[in-house]
């Protein structure tokens, strides 16, 4: 494949630890790739259009663009104890917040799915006010919600602001299903055929190796895109959010994955490329 691609991932450390290498070039893509980098929700949006190429999407939101994307196996945030969080500005339960206002942020992500199927579980009703990611937390602080659910850097920072958490969502899904939280996938058009997704899945393993062999190379490439900006920070949300699904979905990745679309509504088979 010779022609230029659109890929899209977002800021964070996980994703540009991923890619740094394709971005930078020590792993080489014949065409070259036109790179995005937004926050999870408009990069949902962009793959709903068929806007990108090769995107990094929230495994809820796949749900919907599955005619005309497939999944790689590579590059995606997928583990245990990676979820997202529930956090309030004081100590309360989730029964509290019935009637009340939740910052979410976006309402195609993982993270609203898991919080609405708590929600169900708890036979509560609550008032969703979408947000970019990085903006929940501060509207939990200054009350303009009850309460909020955090992604990214936000699991590892939300009581520096002097919020508590409410529930642990990833914890209530591994609890619920015993399978690990599948955040986010790597989706490439069908369009391009086997052929390309199958290279291209290879690229991102090659890229993720080399991040892992070279760390420093891409530092501060991660570094200039991060909104946490503290070392400790980021190199907390590499450990957390890389894993070895990352490498490699696996058996037991597939079976979240698929486990998590049949919650979104989504009963399709072919989601996988087959490498």
């Amino acid at each position: 494949m010779k022609r230029t691609l659109t890929l899209g991932y977002s800021p964070c450390p996980n994703d540009t630890y991923i890619f740094q290498a394709l971005a930078l070039g020590t792993v080489n893509w014949p065409g070259g790739l036109d790179i995005t980098l937004a926050d999870v929700e408009e990069l949902n949006g962009q793959a709903a259009s068929g806007l990108l190429d090769v995107v990094k999407v929230s495994v809820a939101a796949a749900a919907g663009i599955l005619d005309e994307y497939v999944l790689l196996r590579a590059g995606g945030a997928m583990g245990y104890g990676v979820g997202p969080i529930l956090v309030a500005g004081e100590a309360c339960d989730l029964a509290a917040l019935d009637g009340r206002k939740i910052a979410i942020p976006g309402r195609n992500t993982t993270a609203n799915l898991l919080f609405g199927l708590c929600c169900r579980e708890a036979g509560i009703h609550v008032e969703l006010v979408e947000m970019v990611f990085d903006e929940v937390m501060p509207a939990v602080v200054a009350g303009e919600v009850a309460a909020g659910v955090v992604i990214h850097e936000g699991r590892f920072t939300f009581a520096d602001q002097g919020l508590t958490r409410v529930l642990d969502l990833g914890a209530w899904w591994e609890k619920y299903t015993g399978l690990p939280i599948p955040l986010g996938a790597i989706a490439i058009k069908r369009s391009l055929g086997p052929e390309v997704a199958v290279q291209m899945n290879e690229a991102i393993r090659q890229s993720l190796i080399a991040a892992r062999e070279h760390p420093e190379i891409g530092r501060e490439y991660i570094k200039l895109h991060a909104q946490e900006m503290d070392d400790e920070v980021i190199a907390t949300h590499i450990d957390t959010f890389v894993t070895e699904y990352s490498l490699d979905v696996g058996d037991g990745g597939v079976e979240a994955v698929s486990r998590l679309l049949k919650e979104a509504g989504c009963t399709r088979e072919d989601v996988f490329i087959s490498v």
